[in-house]
């Protein structure tokens, strides 16, 4: 056999090796959540959603899913360009392999919700509600359909958990801390910038609070609110939607309300801890 053959044979073998890693990420692997063809579940198409079941899972109340679209496509004034696809696991190894993340939830630029089969046990429990959870994950679902993998991967991630926590009232629920311990803990000196959110400065951000994930959803969910009450609505939704063509979350910002957006948190902190004196004074 000649060299040039040997190489050949040597590509080919690498490129069906890949091949074959490849094809089982997407079937039981990392890949799982962009993968054209879902294995070992089973499928229930509903008016509003699709949902796979993995077998031997113990849930059948597929209306109760289906029927949360409605609300969330009115709060953000879009509508699913897809049914979403929410996929419900049955054992903690197979979420696990096939997740990028361990949380409960876990949303991709796919158009697909998966969802731990501790969180179906949980909301059973009455430690979560599963419906605030699934729309808050539908909201980013919903956004994220509207971009390409790039453009969710910009996309300013504060804005995404922020309108989510506040269009599901999901403070106060839960681990989550409601506005008045929010507020709370942002006047004892807890904050996290926005902008610091999922960066390398959000690991230099020290929070005394219990659960920091919670609450930094909240602050950003509080920073919501604030924009709302303030400007209204619709330019916040403005904002949002203006997000998806540019990522840049100043500029945009600007553009919007014309106001730095480094002022107006400083307003909002500034207001919150204001509120906290004017209520220890009472």
């Amino acid at each position: 056999m000649t060299r040039k053959k040997r190489i050949k044979l040597s590509i080919l073998g690498i490129i069906l090796i890949l091949m074959v890693i490849i094809t089982c990420e997407l079937f039981c692997g990392k890949l799982f959540p962009f993968s054209p063809v879902i294995i070992g579940f089973t499928k229930h198409e509903l008016s509003n959603t699709i949902i796979y079941v993995q077998k031997g899972a113990d849930y059948t109340d597929f209306q109760r899913l289906d029927t949360l679209i409605p609300a969330v496509e009115k709060f953000h004034e879009m509508k699913f360009i897809k049914k979403p696809e929410i996929i419900l696991f049955k054992d903690s190894i197979g979420f696990i392999r096939r997740s990028f993340s361990k949380a409960r939830f876990s949303a991709y630029p796919s158009g697909r919700l998966l969802v731990s089969p501790w969180a179906l046990r949980e909301d059973r429990e009455g430690k979560i509600s599963l419906e605030i959870y699934v729309r808050h994950e539908l909201s980013h679902v919903l956004l994220m359909q509207y971009m390409s993998y790039f453009e969710a991967y910009r996309y300013p991630q504060w804005v995404l958990e922020g309108i989510a926590v506040y269009s599901t009232n999901q403070m106060g629920t839960s681990f989550y801390p409601d506005k008045k311990e929010t507020f709370k803990a942002i006047a004892e000196g807890n904050f996290l910038n926005p902008l610091d959110f999922k960066t390398d400065k959000e690991d230099n951000i020290k929070l005394n609070v219990k659960y920091p994930m919670a609450f930094k959803y909240c602050e950003f969910a509080c920073i919501v609110d604030y924009l709302i009450a303030t400007y209204g609505k619709e330019k916040f939704l403005i904002f949002v939607k203006k997000l998806i063509e540019n990522s840049d979350n100043d500029r945009v910002f600007k553009e919007v309300y014309n106001i730095e957006f480094s002022k107006v948190i400083q307003t909002f902190k500034e207001q919150v801890i204001e509120n906290e004196k004017q209520i220890e004074k009472r």
